[in-house]
Order: structure tokens, then sequence, then C-alpha cells
């Protein structure tokens, strides 16, 4: 029998989680499955990775196959190097959440107003110097 590591998916509709688990390679993806190996949480900021990396490890040995995305959620939980023994490269931070229209436009906003403050105090000292030169 051929053993796959990969996701099946849980959850309300249009809010995925996922459970990383030992699965026969011919059962449907959320279908009969061996061992639940972990959680995967794509929606939450950062995403959350709970993976029992000894089980994953035990699982890798006997020959199981991760799936691609699988296998980059065991390197960065550290269970692929605890297999392989070598050290993975660094995993890229996750890119910055965008920002609305609305928080975007409340942002400029407050940085003009404090451009306009900052060029106000500029401003009014020199026109009192030219006061005080007439005199």
């Amino acid at each position: 029998m051929a053993v796959k590591l990969r996701l099946v998916r849980v959850g309300k509709k249009k809010q995925p989680t996922y459970r990383v688990v030992a699965a026969d390679a011919r059962a449907p993806r959320n279908g009969r499955f061996i061992e639940i190996l972990g959680t995967y949480e794509p929606r939450q900021e950062p995403s959350v990775i709970k993976i029992d990396n000894d089980r994953a490890v035990h699982w890798l040995k006997v020959g199981a196959q991760p799936t691609e995305r699988v296998a980059k959620l065991l390197k960065i939980s550290g269970a692929w190097e605890l297999h392989t023994g070598e050290a993975t490269e660094a995993v890229a931070p996750a890119a910055p959440a965008k920002k609305s229209a609305k928080q975007l436009a409340r942002e400029t906003e407050a940085a003009e107003a404090t451009a306009e403050k900052a060029s106000a105090t500029e401003e009014a000292p020199a026109a009192d110097e030219t006061k005080e030169a007439g005199e």
C-alpha cells in the first residue's frame, strides 16, 4: 500500500482549515486516512501550523511520500530537517497583510495633517523674524 502525507480539508464553507494526514494514496481527498499528524490553518494571520514531528518523521522513514504543500509545511515545522538531517533554507517571512482602501485613506490623511502642522510651525517663526527685522 502506497502511503501519502497530504491535506484533508475541514471547516466551514469559504473558511478552510486542513488536517495533515497519512493516507492510502488511492483513497479520496476527504476519505479514509490512517493517522492525523497535525493541522494547518491558512486563514489565521500568520497561518498556524501544528504538526507532530515525531510521527511525521516516522511516516517519512517508512516510505510515505508527502505532497508538495505538505513537504513545505514539514520544512517549516522542522520535521523535514529531522528526517533528512540537512538544514533547510530559512523560510521567507509572510507578505504583509494588504490594507483596505479606507485604511490607506486614513493613513494618507494623517500623514498630510502632520505635514501641515510641521510646515505651519516652521512658517510661523519665519513670519515673526520678518516683523522684528522691519521694526
